[in-house]
C-alpha cells in the first residue's frame, strides 16, 4: 500500500511524509525507504512523551500525508 502512493507524495530520495500516532501522542516525520520497506523513525519528542523506551513494543498509527 506504501508503495502505491510513494510515487504520487515522496519529496526526495524516496522520502514519505508522514504523521506518527502513538498513544496519545502525533508527530509528522517522514518513512525512509530501506532494503524492499520504510523505516518509521520514532522521535525523541513521541519517546519522551509517551514514556517509550528501548525494546518496548508500541502500536503505531501511521497516516501517510498526500
Amino acid at each position: 500500500m506504501i508503495a502505491d502512493v510513494s510515487r504520487l507524495v515522496t519529496y526526495g530520495w524516496g522520502m514519505i511524509p508522514a504523521s506518527v500516532t502513538v498513544g496519545g501522542t502525533q508527530v509528522t516525520t517522514a518513512l525512509w525507504p530501506k532494503d524492499g520497506g520504510y523505516v518509521v523513525p520514532i522521535k525523541k519528542a513521541l519517546q519522551d512523551a509517551e514514556a517509550l523506551g528501548v525494546d518496548d513494543e508500541i502500536e503505531v498509527v501511521l497516516d501517510i500525508d498526500a
